[in-house]
């Protein structure tokens, strides 16, 4: 099967910011396909097929991509969404638990990027869209492994930018703020907790779940992440929702000091 409309490829699609991106991108014409590790389960999505897929396997990465351009013929949009939260002090984050973080988040989105990419240049289009995080250029406490992580995202994808630009495909960056989504249940806790941490990270634990509580819709996201997928002219990065946009304003003109102050005042630290 082949198909005249353009084909997006959505990872993690079942459920949060993947879900709705994958329903905002048939809302916008093309022909969609999410995946999730299993996806036997997923009630189904109005023009989106479902695959299966586990970004931490390279067999599983391979034979999905196959699948999908056997099957239309193309990929136009590739979407990283599929991450992992971690929560916790660097100390109490095992390397262990530090390594499965990277790669689903990082390495899982290079898998996807290596077996998509030659499909796309051959074509001369396409579109890479990774998912950040306002954590991708804010520090957060208590977040470090997930922090490091999509800082990583963030220097991978603007180096492969400048890589792929030249052969007519973009590698584009969206950052979303807190958003309302499964994020914190989620995310893995610490694997060795340490008492001299346990006061200070229940606070910022505190503070990050009001603030997912009372965040953007992921709806919001999947607007910043169709733009990015249509724009004629695409702009590196885009922040989804205001509180993206504040942030990445704070972190550009606000002096180191009193960026610094900030950040401990956001997370309630004690000086």
């Amino acid at each position: 099967m082949t198909t005249d409309r353009p084909v997006a490829l959505v990872t993690g699609a079942s459920s949060g910011i993947g879900k709705e991106t994958a329903l905002a991108l048939v809302a916008a014409g093309f022909e969609v396909v999410g995946t999730g590790r299993d996806t036997s389960h997923v009630a189904p999505l109005g023009g989106v097929a479902f695959l299966d897929l586990d970004v931490v396997s390279d067999t599983s990465v391979t034979a999905a991509v196959q699948e999908v351009t056997e099957r239309f013929g193309r990929i136009d949009v590739l979407v990283n969404n599929a991450g992992v939260g971690s929560m916790g002090a660097a100390e109490e984050t095992s390397v262990e638990q530090a390594r499965s973080v990277f790669d689903i988040n990082v390495f899982g989105v290079m898998r996807m990027v290596n077996e998509v990419l030659p499909h796309m240049r051959a074509r001369r289009r396409g579109r890479i869209i990774n998912i950040s995080s306002v954590l991708g250029f804010l520090p957060q406490p208590y977040m470090a492994a997930y922090a490091a992580s999509k800082h990583a995202i963030e220097g991978y994808t603007e180096s492969l930018d400048h890589e792929i630009r030249d052969h007519g495909v973009r590698a584009l960056i969206v950052e979303p703020a807190y958003t309302r989504t499964g994020f914190e249940a989620n995310s893995a806790k610490p694997e060795t907790p340490l008492h001299v941490y346990a006061k200070q990270r229940q606070t910022v634990d505190r503070v990050m779940a009001e603030a997912v509580r009372g965040g953007d819709a992921p709806a919001v996201v999947a607007r910043a992440i169709v733009t990015a997928a249509t724009a004629p002219k695409p702009k590196p990065r885009y922040t989804a929702g205001p509180l993206a946009g504040r942030a990445r304003i704070l972190r550009r003109l606000a002096p180191a000091g009193v960026f610094d102050q900030q950040i401990r005042k956001m997370n309630q630290l004690t000086d």
